[in-house]
């Protein structure tokens, strides 16, 4: 699967939108005006605003903001910040290192440090 990126939003190609659509769209989530978007891809905002009423008209809506929910309650879009805390998440579930593990019930040897610390700095001020 190939992916779109624009700003903090990521997008899903092959979903029924074109790369070109998609695009708009994601700059459209990321709050750009059709002349922002234009003025990064070189063409006139008339050109934007067709791209970006092809892919209400794909959608079957013809709203700005219910055109992002609505591509973002399908699954074309979504905001990169899920994308990357899905990443981590995974990561650190298979992790050996014990201190980037999730801790189990017992396991309170690094909360003991923190406390540990945080009474040493109150009794030094």
């Amino acid at each position: 699967m190939e992916f779109v990126i624009c700003g903090s939003w990521r997008g899903l190609l092959g979903k029924g939108l074109a790369e070109r659509e998609l695009s708009c769209l994601l700059a459209v989530a990321a709050g750009h005006t059709d002349k922002e978007i234009a003025q990064r891809d070189g063409l006139s905002p008339r050109s934007i605003k067709g791209r970006i009423e092809s892919a209400m008209h794909k959608l079957g809506i013809y709203k700005r903001p219910a055109l992002v929910a609505e591509a973002f309650r399908r699954g074309l879009i979504s905001p990169l910040l899920i994308a990357m805390c899905a990443i981590l998440v995974g990561q650190s579930a298979t992790s050996d290192n014990p201190l980037s593990r999730i801790r189990r019930p017992g396991e309170r040897r690094v909360e003991t440090r923190v406390a540990v610390r945080r009474i040493e700095a109150a009794q030094t001020v």
